[in-house]
């Protein structure tokens, strides 16, 4: 059941807010700590452990989480309504990078609520942003993974006046990027889901939505 349709993510949780949902493929995590990034720019900044989420996502867009399930994880990109309004008529979309544990959709805690997201961090660009980007990268990988072509932008992202959502996966990575028309900025969240209370993180969101 689980793997075979993305839109499942949304089925038991927020299931109104859901619009469409593009499966990107699998991938690996295997040392329990991860990077995340807004960030594909340039080179890729791996912050210092030591500060908060909140202190590392501020100086480098960036942030490092541990205690993640080692295993076999599936990628989808989801595009649901924006959360600042509950208008049904209003066209705000926010794009997720929505990725989970290849067993997650088996677990009951899962269906029933009991497991939920937690917002672990966010991040205000309060600038014209010419692009929503998010990438998740298991820490043990991040050279190999740099290296692969995930940060030439030129490579996977299209045209530039190609606006459609673009991903790229490799074995320990999986990046997403889509152009944005002028803006005002953008506000970045990353949630998480652990598996009760004190379990590991078995869901990983990263979300962007317009100012």
């Amino acid at each position: 059941m689980g793997n075979a349709d993305g839109s499942h993510s949304y089925l038991f949780h927020q299931k109104e807010k859901h619009i469409d949902w593009m499966r990107i493929g699998a991938f690996t995590l295997d040392s329990r700590m991860s990077l995340l990034t807004e960030s594909l720019s340039g080179q890729l900044k791996v912050p210092r452990v030591q500060g908060t989420i909140e202190q590392m996502l501020q100086s480098t867009g960036s942030c490092i989480i541990k205690d993640i399930k080692s295993g076999i994880w599936i990628a989808d990109l989801q595009l649901v309504r924006c959360p600042v309004c509950d208008l049904s008529t209003c066209d705000g979309t926010m794009q997720t990078l929505d990725t989970r544990h290849i067993e997650l959709f088996l677990n009951e805690e899962y269906k029933d609520g009991s497991w939920d997201y937690n917002l672990i961090g966010s991040h205000k660009l309060q600038k014209d942003t010419s692009a929503a980007c998010g990438a998740i990268f298991d820490l043990k990988h991040v050279k190999a993974s740099a290296s692969s072509g995930i940060l030439h932008l030129k490579s996977w992202t299209g045209e530039p006046d190609d606006s459609q959502p673009k991903a790229f996966i490799t074995t320990h990575a999986v990046a997403v990027h889509t152009r944005l028309q002028k803006n005002e900025g953008i506000l970045v969240k990353y949630q998480t889901m652990k598996a009760g209370t004190d379990g590991d993180i078995v869901a990983i969101r990263i979300s962007q939505q317009l100012l």
